[in-house]
């Protein structure tokens, strides 16, 4: 069948351009059904189909395919492509209230909404491939995801801009596709329906739009223009532009520096946690006695929320003013108060402090590492493990008391009733599960004599833990 223009050129820019995933399908009503004969490699399917497996032929399959009305299963089909009129059981609701409406007068209003070609002119359909070129298309099918879509109707709006308003009557939405482009003249967008998904394999993410032929190179023109505008499918996320430091976590940030920095010196990193009241700041006092540095992170995440830091301000920013003292520090009780019984609340404050608390760690370790490089430096930070910083450190050990004897100090060193207690020792990950984790546990829910006894025979561990660091440094760096 002879055509007035390649068309294949056009939709291959289309299908390059928004890279589509099926054929845009060339869709021609016959007044003739011997005209099928006349079309090139056409295919009759030899069995009763429904109208969307033969679209779905076509762009999936790359077929041309046509039919007559007595190919197709049912009236539905033929009624709205003019093939047949409507049947009585159709007009008077009959069957659309069998599944889709609650009583045959909502399927006699359904039945009427439908737009539908009328019957008598044509008497068959004919499909293909656009970009094969078989014959002049009276709309071109083009499926595809709403991404997609949503810039094929910027193009279109490029020029001679107008509103564009689609419809969806529901199942049979090859009506508001075919039908309304046909009798409209004009582009139509609709949503899938059940049968075209369940038979057509349309697929979960897919829109339908039926484009009448003469303005397919406004859209092709329209989508080169936003083309080189930077207006492009895939749709990239402005993230992969942007600085995301603010948005990793954050050893993210900290981490390869703080690896690198363990590594490459002779100092021993002994990681030291607990939980809420077990004892970390006591039992850190003893290793302080035999010769252990401390940085505590409880103190670094005072300094860097003072005000003028960085940190206090973002928090302000998020908290409001109500966690900020009448002088302008943080009020941290009131903080606490939030945070506590609120685990997104508390990631958004650890964001804020936990990067500012790991430049200011970074500071410290290299005092540490300058006055004596085989120090055993202890590193008290209470959510060490919750915030994943277990990679900081040579070993851990675990400052342990039953959950019990936490609420009851709590209770004791607060003020705070039993209720909050318990409550702020569940907000935290139990010193039980902790204990997986760690390489080292000091018991401190006895006596202060027994929590030294323990920590004494943790140090003599730890300076030959520390010894041998040393020397494997030491031989890494001479020369072979």
């Amino acid at each position: 069948m002879a055509t007035t223009r390649d068309w294949g050129k056009s939709v291959r820019r289309m299908e390059q351009l928004l890279r589509l995933k099926t054929f845009p399908v060339a869709f021609k009503l016959l007044e003739n059904r011997a005209d099928l004969s006349a079309i090139p490699y056409m295919r009759r399917v030899g069995h009763k189909s429904t109208l969307c497996q033969l679209i779905n032929l076509v762009r999936s399959f790359d077929w041309t395919v046509g039919a007559d009305d007595t190919d197709m299963v049912a009236p539905m089909c033929t009624s709205i492509i003019g093939l047949t009129g409507m049947p009585e059981f159709l007009r008077d609701g009959t069957f659309r209230s069998i599944i889709w409406t609650k009583t045959r007068r909502d399927g006699e209003k359904y039945e009427n909404a439908i737009p539908r070609i009328p019957p008598g002119k044509y008497q068959a359909v004919a499909m293909a491939p656009l970009a094969y070129n078989p014959f002049d298309p009276d709309m071109v099918l083009i499926y595809a995801n709403p991404a997609q879509m949503i810039l094929l109707i910027n193009a279109l709006q490029m020029v001679d801009y107008e509103v564009m308003q689609f419809f969806c009557v529901g199942e049979s939405s090859c009506s508001d596709a075919i039908a309304r482009c046909h009798l409209t003249g004009r582009p139509s967008l609709t949503i899938p329906c059940f049968g075209e998904r369940r038979y057509g394999h349309t697929q979960d993410d897919e829109l339908v739009m039926a484009l009448p032929p003469a303005m397919l190179d406004k859209a092709v023109n329209g989508l080169e223009t936003l083309y080189k505008r930077g207006i492009r499918y895939p749709i990239s996320m402005a993230g992969a532009e942007l600085d995301l430091g603010r948005a990793l976590p954050g050893a993210y940030a900290t981490g390869p520096a703080m690896i690198e920095g363990i590594r490459n010196n002779t100092a021993l990193m002994l990681g030291v946690t607990g939980s809420i009241a077990t004892g970390k700041s006591t039992v850190s006092r003893m290793l302080e006695e035999l010769g252990s540095p401390l940085i505590d992170f409880d103190v670094l995440s005072r300094i860097v929320v003072e005000p003028g830091q960085p940190a206090l301000k973002d928090i302000a920013a998020y908290f409001g003013s109500q966690v900020l003292q009448e002088d302008g520090a943080l009020d941290r009780k009131k903080l606490s108060e939030i945070i506590f019984t609120d685990m997104e609340k508390r990631k958004k404050l650890e964001s804020f402090v936990h990067p500012r608390i790991g430049e200011a760690f970074l500071k410290q370790v290299q005092e540490h590492t300058q006055r004596n490089p085989d120090a055993i430096i202890q590193v008290s930070v209470p959510l060490l493990i919750e915030t994943n910083m277990n990679f900081m450190f040579d070993k851990l050990l675990l400052v342990y008391t039953p959950p019990e004897e936490q609420a009851r100090r709590l209770m004791e060193r607060d003020g705070v009733n039993q209720e909050m207690a318990a409550a702020m020792v569940g907000s935290q990950m139990s010193v039980e599960e902790k204990k997986s984790y760690v390489d080292f546990v000091i018991d401190n829910s006895g006596t202060p004599e027994e929590s030294r006894r323990q920590v004494e025979a943790l140090w003599t561990t730890l300076q030959g833990l520390q010894r041998d660091k040393a020397e494997r440094i030491k031989g890494r760096k001479e020369p072979s």
